[in-house]
């Protein structure tokens, strides 16, 4: 049988250009700091069990000076002091926008994010997590 080829890279360029565009311009925002950026990126796509982007997160956060050991610990994040309390805030929203559960209760955690971050961070952070989603969704259906 003939490999198809279903990605939307091939079919809708445009669409995908568009989408670097949105993940680029929250970058370039400046408005989330790197360690933090590469974590949530990373959180994300372990949970999605995305293989390539977990891997390519891993070797982009060790570029951008993160730690072997945080890159590790990650998965554990609740249960050790390696993460600060305004990542652990960050990590909550990121597992509450990937786990879309019906019982969660947004708000408690909107509280604890605004101890430690802005409004406009907060958007940054929730549309960091939407467009990594979305890109481990992509990722997935070509495995």
């Amino acid at each position: 049988m003939a490999k198809l080829n279903t990605h939307p890279k091939t079919h809708l360029p445009e669409a995908i250009r568009s989408l670097y565009q949105v993940h680029q311009n929250i970058d370039d925002s400046a408005l989330l700091e790197r360690s933090l950026y590469h974590l949530v990126l990373l959180q994300a796509s372990q949970i999605n069990q995305c293989a390539f982007c977990v891997k390519m997160h891993i070797v982009e956060a060790l570029a951008d000076g993160e730690t072997q050991t945080r890159l590790d610990r990650l998965i554990v994040w609740r249960h050790c002091s390696d993460f600060s309390a305004q990542e652990k805030a960050a990590f909550a929203w990121v597992e509450a926008l990937t786990h879309l559960q019906p019982q969660t209760d947004y708000q408690p955690l909107r509280v604890e994010l605004l101890k430690y971050f802005n409004e406009q961070q907060i958007s940054a952070l929730t549309l960091l997590i939407g467009m990594i989603n979305l890109w481990n969704r992509i990722g997935i259906s070509q495995h």
